[in-house]
């Protein structure tokens, strides 16, 4: 089982290190977009929106990552002045009772939504913009598949007695 929360860190590992360009992308882009709208007077809707599909992207994509590295939110009312045995019951129960299940709902009721915009192949969200809203709805399950699978590692983890990756 530690073998599988290994495999999922790397698979969550592996995607936060290809997304990290991303970030490079998008500062290039929006440098390019405010140089040509306030030096030379040319704006494109497509250019900016691609600036928010790269930041759906990295946000959506590297949620997994952020949830191994331990950098998420965390409303620590009682975890911060907890015993390492209550925050692992925390910890167990913050996954199996409000991550995971929220993770499946969130898959769950936004299916139809991606299914349906892959069936039209939903256009732009801006008249000019990228065609290709139902690439920008399908990091939905994404995003859920991802999380959910890491809160899976850590649970392995924390139900072996394990407390880091």
């Amino acid at each position: 089982m530690l073998r599988f929360a290994g495999y999922i860190d790397a698979l969550n590992r592996a995607v936060a290190m290809g997304l990290r360009w991303l970030v490079l992308a998008m500062v290039l882009i929006q440098f390019g977009i405010v140089i040509g709208r306030y030096v030379f007077g040319v704006n494109s809707i497509w250019v900016q929106e691609s600036v928010l599909y790269l930041h759906a992207t990295l946000f959506m994509l590297a949620a997994g990552f952020t949830l191994l590295v331990d950098k998420h939110v965390r409303v620590d009312i009682f975890y911060a002045k907890a015993s390492p045995a209550t925050r692992r019951r925390i910890d167990i129960s913050g996954h199996l009772v409000l991550l995971l299940p929220a993770m499946a709902a969130l898959a769950w009721w936004s299916w139809p939504s991606v299914r349906n915009s892959w069936k039209i192949l939903e256009g732009p969200i801006s008249v000019g913009g990228i065609e290709a809203v139902f690439l920008l709805k399908s990091l939905i399950p994404l995003f859920c598949l991802l999380v959910a699978l890491q809160s899976l590692a850590i649970l392995l983890r924390l139900l072996a007695g394990k407390d880091s990756a």
